[in-house]
């Protein structure tokens, strides 16, 4: 299979340095005005640079963004799916491009997803590199076979021939009393599909560098966004900035215990670590971004550090991602725990419509700090 996108790579720009030369005052007049003048222009030219370098943005404008960039940059790149055309897609990732690339590169589908995903792999065969959205991940269930058998073994099967190209992309997750069938977590559905990369976006930031990754890669990439995190706001990478497909972030460095997780499980994290740093308590916290293939570079390093591990999903606990993450943990690294690995999951059972009882099924801050409270130990608060 062929190489995926490799290391980050951030276009630097240079700001105009201010400094006073040395030497005897100026007598003339008109010599101490300019100086202060020329200083101020040079500093608001600063600002205007820094503020074009951190521009903030919302999570689906950033992936509109990229997914911009990349069908100006390369005429091979199309998007297909159920209204991203005129409409502009069900979150709007593809709103207005449709006026810009015309109907040959963004082109509404009808309602049948095991048709225009063969159809995505057939383009992908051919030399293009599609993107095709599922409405709703939970959609994509009805192509799983154009997924399985042909998006992620034609590279295998055709002995080389043939490279699929493509990008998968849609929103999943469980969202705001959306039902079950539309609070679908696929990723546990597609790990074991050879030939097929998982990614899952959690920021502005990476939503965009990952999206421009994936669309440059020559291997089938099934990319998750979280249907709760399209109005995420942040800041994004400035320049043609990509980001490794294969590697995690460690979002918090820490010393006590490694928390590994990864889209909106990220944010959940966070707030049980607010209230663990109060008890005195320092995590480390691991997005773990490629659920296939696992970084196991930055898993193992952080594991060895603290040697207590806990996995937080959202995706249900038999077979999902943490399952996998475990049972490589326990293999490979099990001399290097002082506890078994804990893992918090959703419960395996139908995503409830009413409020109360779909926040039941999944992780909630308190239960990460309560995870945090077995592993660790408990410890008195920090005053104040």
């Amino acid at each position: 299979m062929a190489a995926t996108v490799g290391s980050s790579i951030a276009v630097q720009r240079a700001q105009p340095a201010v400094g006073c030369s040395a030497g005897r005052a100026a007598i003339a007049p008109a010599a101490p005005l300019r100086r202060p003048a020329a200083a101020v222009r040079a500093a608001q030219r600063s600002l205007v640079v820094s503020a074009a370098q951190k521009r903030e943005m919302m999570m689906w404008e950033a992936l509109r963004e990229g997914l911009d960039e990349e069908m100006e940059r390369d005429p091979t790149v199309c998007l297909m799916g159920e209204d991203v055309g005129h409409y502009g897609g069900s979150y709007k990732v593809s709103n207005g491009l449709y006026k810009k690339y015309g109907e040959m590169r963004l082109l509404d589908t009808p309602i049948c997803e095991n048709g225009f995903m063969g159809m995505g792999v057939g383009a992908a065969m051919t030399g293009l590199r599609p993107i095709v959205e599922g409405m709703n991940m939970g959609f994509l269930l009805l192509a799983f076979n154009q997924i399985s058998n042909n998006c992620g073994m034609l590279h295998y099967t055709s002995g080389g021939q043939f490279k699929v190209p493509m990008v998968i992309r849609g929103p999943g997750g469980v969202g705001r009393q959306l039902g079950a069938e539309h609070s679908q977590r696929l990723e546990s559905y597609f790990q074991s599909i050879p030939g097929v990369q998982l990614v899952a976006c959690s920021t502005v930031a990476n939503a965009k560098a990952l999206l421009k990754s994936a669309i440059r890669s020559d291997n089938p990439i099934i990319f998750f966004e979280h249907v709760l995190l399209y109005n995420v706001k942040g800041e994004v990478h400035p320049g043609d900035y990509c980001q490794c497909l294969e590697r995690a972030e460690v979002v918090r460095e820490g010393t006590d215990v490694s928390i590994f997780c990864y889209s909106r499980m990220r944010y959940v994290v966070m707030q049980a670590v607010a209230e663990l740093e109060k008890q005195g308590y320092n995590p480390e916290v691991v997005d773990l971004i490629s659920l296939k293939p696992f970084d196991m570079e930055t898993i193992s390093k952080s594991i060895k550090k603290t040697r207590k591990a806990i996995i937080v999903e959202e995706c249900m606990k038999t077979g999902g991602i943490g399952a996998s993450l475990s049972a490589v943990i326990h293999e490979s690294l099990f001399n290097e725990l002082d506890h078994e690995v804990l893992r918090l999951s959703s419960q395996d059972v139908p995503t409830s419509y009413a409020y109360e009882l779909e926040a039941a099924t999944i992780v909630q801050p308190e239960k990460v700090v309560q995870a945090v409270h077995k592993v660790c130990g408990a410890r008195g608060l920090v005053s104040a």
